[in-house]
């Protein structure tokens, strides 16, 4: 059965350039649910000239790998040889700065989220727009370019995301699905597409510095979820498949950013409905369902992937240090002669740490790898710090460990809050909450909400954009939201833990003196 599907091309295939791994996922289309087959390639963003960044060449070597990988599972699993699917998407990181000359070439190395090089651009941004404009957007590296006078800045022809860059190269088309849109350019609540009158406002900022710069001219079309967005070219296929295998002609729904695809994945598209996506960074999405009352640097404004306004809490660091922590545990596995996988490593570190004091006995853990702005970082130093009271044992090292994962992610969504803002139902995925309910118990409490987790907590995104190219194929009139309720989570099973008293109140201890210090963290950046 599942081989028909495949060789009819009744299938949805998703691929997303996350920051350590790009996925690809092959799902029934018909049945979203159903996973065919999944292909990985692993990889690292690279720090060159005080720049995080990839090379374009690491970009398509890896997600032909992560195809290739992806075609080799469909023949273990299936029997069958994959020649066409029936509708691709692709998405990636969020946001960056890829800027092109008229010929295509990269004019800059590519600037990643991860980069906090931005202040000035983005707080005068803030300022006139009225509304928080974070590092990483690609107006503030744009702005940022012209007021450093760089020289590239007059030879830009057009800007992109990752996302808006692999599609266009398998495409054609020069477009952006408007979530990802939403973290180049705020977005019009009204239009769903770029804000005209903040245009009009970029413009004028820039005339003197730069004459001539139209940014409406240089940005990529916005599409919403379930519009076709082209189809895949031979040069694309040949790209993609340099085997030959696969034919032209398939259809692809918008490009998006890891944020929707994180929304969609765990069905929290609709006003009042949140998820956390945790991975390199950790952030929280929150469908509003009115305007904030003020502007909050904690809080990005972005969209869903059909434009409906979303509360952003991002934090740059997430997982990256704890994974650390896991691979020096798993080598003194095996230099003591009883090596453990890394799922094993994990899951004896994350029971341990249930076991550990409420608020980690007084131990804190700083997780920043990079800046964090959140809490006005512009580097990161991973400190581990502890006082001569503290109860240092393994529990509370890795509690902390992980306590540390969420406190500026609790910082952000604090704000939110104080605002009043109202969440019905709280989702959580990402790598860390395979092993079941142990980061889903201090999430919890590190926010205050009850936090559920699903059967697909640990496919994500790439799953989450086969599931949006499967909407393109399915889009009958119903809205994203609907197609997800009926066709994709209508019999999904869910787990939800609820805050504990005892873990909340530890959670706030160990918040306090994370907070307090911050100072610590600050001068280890200064002085390291």
């Amino acid at each position: 059965m599942s081989a028909d599907v495949i060789t009819s091309g009744r299938t949805a295939l998703g691929i997303e350039l996350g920051s350590t791994r790009i996925k690809a996922c092959l799902v029934d289309a018909d049945d979203p649910t159903e996973v065919l087959a999944v292909g990985s390639h692993a990889w690292e963003n690279r720090f060159e000239g005080r720049t995080w960044t990839y090379a374009l060449d690491d970009v398509w070597n890896g997600v032909r790998s992560a195809y290739a990988d992806l075609v080799a599972d469909a023949q273990r699993r299936h029997g069958v040889a994959l020649e066409t699917v029936g509708a691709i998407g692709v998405s990636a990181m969020m946001h960056g700065y890829l800027a092109f000359d008229g010929e295509g070439e990269l004019l800059t190395p590519f600037r990643t989220w991860r980069n906090t090089t931005t202040g000035p651009a983005a707080e005068a941004l803030s300022t006139a727009f009225d509304q928080n404009i974070p590092l990483r957007w690609s107006v503030a590296h744009l702005f940022q370019a012209v007021l450093d006078g760089e020289p590239h800045v007059p030879e830009i022809r057009h800007l992109t995301t990752l996302a808006g860059y692999v599609h266009e190269q398998l495409t054609g088309r020069r477009v952006v699905g408007v979530g990802d849109a939403s973290g180049m350019f705020p977005i019009d609540p009204a239009t769903r597409d770029y804000d005209l009158g903040l245009i009009e406002t970029f413009d004028g900022m820039v005339a003197e510095a730069a004459p001539g710069l139209r940014i409406a001219a240089l940005l990529p079309r916005v599409l919403k979820a379930g519009e076709p967005a082209g189809t895949l070219t031979g040069a694309g296929a040949a790209r993609l498949d340099p085997t030959g295998r696969l034919r032209p002609g398939i259809p692809f729904c918008p490009p998006e950013g890891d944020a929707g695809t994180g929304m969609v994945a765990t069905n929290a598209v609709a006003p009042r409905t949140g998820n956390v996506s945790a991975g390199t960074s950790i952030f929280a999405m929150v469908v509003l369902e009115g305007a904030l009352a003020a502007a909050h640097h904690e809080i990005d404004i972005v969209t869903t992937p059909v434009g409906d306004p979303v509360a952003m809490v991002h934090c740059n660091n997430g997982a990256s240090e704890l994974a650390e922590w896991a691979g020096m545990f798993g080598d003194f596995t095996e230099r003591a002669g009883s090596p453990l996988s890394s799922d094993e490593v994990f899951e004896v570190l994350f029971r341990a740490a249930e076991q550990g004091d409420p608020d980690a006995g007084g131990l804190i853990a700083f997780n920043q790898l990079s800046g964090e702005p959140i809490v006005g970082l512009e580097e990161g130093r991973p400190l581990f710090v502890r006082t001569p009271e503290s109860r240092f044992t393994l529990p509370n090292a890795i509690r902390a460990q992980l306590y540390g994962m969420f406190a500026t992610l609790a910082l952000g969504m604090r704000v939110l809050s104080d605002e009043g803002v109202a969440i019905d139902r709280m989702f959580a995925h990402g790598g860390v909450f395979r092993t079941a309910g142990v980061a889903q118990r201090f999430l919890a409490a590190a926010i205050g909400t009850p936090i559920a987790v699903g059967d697909t907590a640990g496919e994500g995104g790439p799953w989450g954009m086969a599931v949006l190219a499967a909407h393109l194929l399915h889009a009958d009139g119903s809205t994203l939201s609907d197609y997800l309720d009926r066709h994709v989570f209508a019999d999904a099973k869910t787990v939800t833990v609820d805050p504990q008293p005892d873990d909340v109140a530890g959670f706030t201890r160990f918040l306090g003196r994370y907070e307090a210090a911050l100072a610590v963290e600050r001068a280890a950046v200064a002085a390291l």
